[in-house]
């Protein structure tokens, strides 16, 4: 594998490298989002050239994966770069997953501090409003327009039944 990165241009080879643990250890969230974007370029190019590779030799060997072995280096480059993305990608789910932790505790806290466990209603002294409930309360089964159309419902049946 190392004889493989040694032959990837220096760009490649400096892009890899940035991959290792220890050093996306060192980046916060941002900086590995740009490295993931940039890896998940170079693995897409990797791939795409190996696919072109292979499918020249498809009329030659009747199908890509007989053309397989003639296309190692190009299939092995894709390989290294997978690797790397897999890297990439596990660390910024561990920083995804610690800011969503974070921002949940904050929320949590805010709504704490707040002391509120819901929407704040009229005092309960206030009149109460329509069907018994607090002012401000409206009974609805999800929305004006379901509710108005199963009255009309109730009123069609009623109808039938005071004709008959």
């Amino acid at each position: 594998m190392d004889a493989l990165i040694n032959a990837l241009p220096a760009k490649a080879q400096d892009l890899l490298r940035k991959t290792e643990t220890a050093r996306i250890a060192e980046l916060d969230e941002d900086a590995v989002l740009a490295l993931h974007k940039r890896v998940r370029r170079a693995r897409n190019k990797s791939v795409k050239n190996y696919r072109r590779l292979a499918a020249g030799g498809v009329a030659e060997h009747a199908g890509r994966g007989s053309a397989h072995p003639e296309h190692g280096l190009a299939r092995d480059r894709a390989e290294v770069f997978e690797d790397a993305l897999a890297r990439v990608s596990a660390r910024l789910e561990v920083l995804a997953r610690e800011a969503a932790d974070q921002l949940r505790d904050e929320r949590l806290e805010a709504a704490r501090a707040k002391g509120s466990a819901g929407p704040e209603l009229e005092t309960p002294d206030a009149p109460p409003g329509p069907e018994g409930l607090p002012q401000g309360v409206v009974k609805t089964t999800g929305g004006m327009k379901r509710d108005a159309s199963s009255q009309a419902l109730g009123a069609q049946r009623q109808a039938k039944r005071d004709n008959r």
